[in-house]
Order: C-alpha cells, then sequence, then structure tokens
C-alpha cells in the first residue's frame, strides 16, 4: 500500500497533460491534496496513468481508453467505479477551491479592504491636520500684525513717558528756581 502511493506520487504530475505550463505552487498544492486523498486500488488515477502510458505509445485514443480500462478490470475497475473515483477526485479539488476562496477573501478583506480603510483614516487625518495648520498660519498672522504694531506701540508709549517727564522736569525746574530765587531774596532782605 505505501509503496503504491508512493510511486502514484512521483507519477501523477506525468498523468495530467499541460501542468508545466500552469502555476508550479498550484500545481504541486492541488496534487498534494490528490495524492493525500487517492483511493485504494485501482481508480481513476491507476486507470488515468495506464491511459497515459498507451497514448505514449502513439495509441489512438478510444483502443487506448477501453485497453486501459480492460487493464482495470483484470483488478476489479467497474465504469462505475471508474467514473465515481474521478468524480471523488474532482471534489478534492472542488474542496480545495473552496478553502482557497475562503483564505482568499480572507487575505483580500485584511490586506485590500483593511488598507483602504487606513487609507481613507489617513486622508481624513491629512485633512484635519492641514485644517489645524490653516488656523495656526490664521493664528501666526494675527500674533505678527500684533507685533509690527507692537514696536511702533512701544514707541509711541516711551515717546509719550518720555514726553511726560520732561514736561515734569520743566516744571520742577521752574518750581525749584523760583524757589532758589525767593530763598536768594529772603537771605539778601532779610
Amino acid at each position: 500500500m505505501n509503496e503504491h502511493v508512493h510511486s502514484m506520487s512521483e507519477r501523477t504530475l506525468e498523468i495530467f497533460a499541460g501542468l508545466d505550463q500552469l502555476d508550479k505552487k498550484s500545481v504541486s498544492f492541488l496534487l498534494k491534496a490528490i495524492k493525500e486523498n487517492n483511493l485504494p486500488g485501482f481508480d481513476y488515477l491507476e486507470f488515468k496513468q495506464s491511459l497515459n502510458g498507451l497514448q505514449k505509445m502513439d495509441m489512438d485514443e478510444t483502443t487506448a481508453i477501453k485497453s486501459a480500462f480492460t487493464t482495470g478490470s483484470t483488478v476489479g475497475l467497474t465504469k462505475s467505479k471508474l467514473i465515481s473515483s474521478a468524480e471523488h477526485y474532482r471534489s478534492v479539488i472542488e474542496k480545495e477551491k473552496g478553502q482557497f476562496d475562503h483564505a482568499l477573501k480572507k487575505q483580500m478583506s485584511q490586506r485590500v479592504h483593511g488598507k483602504k480603510e487606513e487609507k481613507e483614516k489617513l486622508t481624513h487625518t491629512i485633512q484635519s491636520y492641514q485644517q489645524k495648520i490653516k488656523t495656526l498660519e490664521t493664528e501666526i498672522l494675527k500674533h505678527k500684525e500684533k507685533l509690527d504694531r507692537a514696536d511702533s506701540e512701544i514707541n509711541a508709549a516711551k515717546a509719550k513717558i518720555e514726553e511726560t517727564r520732561d514736561k515734569f522736569e520743566d516744571t520742577v525746574k521752574s518750581l525749584l528756581g523760583q524757589i532758589d530765587g525767593d530763598i536768594h531774596k529772603l537771605k539778601e532782605v532779610l
């Protein structure tokens, strides 16, 4: 039994036509599933192997099919067993396709739709930041205008203070001058 499965493993690739033109990873995956689900005894796979061997000898297809079937019938192969075993391998492939489609859908959801959602979030975040930048730029302009006015306000305030100081000092000088003059006269007269 084990020897039979091993020899079948090596030859499975050869019994299906044109597989070398297909994606190697997919071919390897599906053939592995067929091998793992190989039914015991002479069935569709062994029939296909026998048929393949006969066709390599340039036998026409109808004769090759009848000859391969005759060989199989000597070890218990019937038409219904041959067709039902072919349908078994067909369902193995369909099952693998179903699981693959499910995994693909999951990958699509995670890698594609997830990325689209992430892209939308990033777009929203960028727009939010751009709005904040506009608000900050407006605030900066207001503060720059205040800053520009500050120099003229400082100069005006300084000028006003200096003017007040000058007026005060003039008043002080005037008053002190009058008082000093009075003290001088008082000292002279009295």
